[in-house]
């Protein structure tokens, strides 16, 4: 945000000739998701042995989906009215998308920052087509958050201070995805068993009720990322984690992030583990990587082990 300043609010800044935004969005929810598909997540964080991916990581990433289709949709634009000069954009730039999103009536920005649509809830992807023509604007839409504050509450970390504000530093999305260095020590307890992304915030949304399904099976969940073991997460060679995620939005944190996110989540669960087996089998996880090459992955590993159960 500080290296590109104000090109993300002045579009023309960053495609310079641009006088319209579209913006689009494309739903993600596996097409088999369930019904109760809310509370079924909700207790996943239940098991702490379980690694937990954020629902939108567990397929194809959405990167190469939305942005192909997005220049689909402008070559046919292209193909209706002329030579257009156009750039596309899906999460990829210093674009404001949520904003641009809201503006533009996709939906009203919900307590948690995230786009809410009464037909849809916020369970899709943004994405925008900077065009060389002047359209007529599309006028926002209410907010219908109401007095609800579940986000707010929810929240592991205590990231969202209030409506409309996010502290990205202490968002879990922001921890196991963004951020490259230490995890900060205060912050490690709260993740629980989160290892990639959070979707605390929009599991607890009334209006995710609405949520619809992909009509691409693109965004179908992949085997071996949802209801998997933390001990054999930890196992992945660098090989076996660049081929179990090709092709996917995971791929882009690279192995040393995924270990160091998979060791934090095996030091919650050995907090909260009192039966002595299953102790010993997540600390005999631990000491395997306790020699890592990198002394990021180390480091998370030690703190891991040194865990020990609550009181009861």
């Amino acid at each position: 945000m500080a290296s590109h300043g104000l090109k993300r609010a002045r579009p023309a800044e960053l495609v310079p000739g641009t006088l319209s935004v579209i913006t689009a969005r494309m739903d993600y929810l596996p097409a088999a998701t369930p019904p109760s598909w809310q509370g079924a997540e909700l207790q996943r964080l239940q098991r702490p042995t379980e690694g937990v991916v954020s629902l939108y990581a567990r397929g194809r990433d959405y990167h190469k989906v939305l942005r192909s289709r997005l220049q689909k949709l402008a070559d046919a634009i292209a193909a209706e009215v002329g030579p257009l000069g156009h750039r596309v954009f899906t999460d990829s730039a210093p674009v404001l998308e949520a904003e641009l999103a809201s503006r533009s009536g996709q939906g009203w920005r919900g307590k948690h920052t995230l786009v809410l649509n009464r037909e849809a809830g916020s369970m899709f992807f943004l994405g925008e087509i900077y065009v060389d023509q002047a359209l007529p604007a599309t006028p926002a839409v209410a907010a219908h958050c109401g007095s609800c504050n579940a986000c707010i509450a929810a929240c592991p970390t205590g990231a969202i201070l209030g409506p409309q504000r996010l502290d990205a530093r202490r968002c879990i999305s922001y921890l196991t995805i963004e951020h490259a260095g230490s995890i900060p020590l205060a912050l490690r307890p709260l993740m629980g068993n989160r290892i990639y992304g959070c979707d605390d915030c929009q599991l607890v949304c009334p209006w995710n009720k609405y949520a619809q399904r992909a009509t691409l099976p693109d965004f179908d969940a992949r085997a071996g990322l949802a209801g998997q073991d933390l001990c054999a997460l930890l196992e992945w060679t660098e090989d076996q984690f660049l081929q179990r995620t090709e092709g996917g939005p995971i791929r882009r944190i690279g192995h040393e992030r995924w270990l160091r996110n998979v060791a934090v989540a095996l030091g919650n669960a050995l907090r909260v583990t009192r039966d002595a087996a299953l102790r010993q089998t997540l600390q005999a996880a631990l000491q395997r990587r306790l020699a890592h090459d990198s002394a990021l992955v180390r480091e998370h590993v030690a703190w891991a082990l040194e865990q020990t159960p609550q009181p009861a």
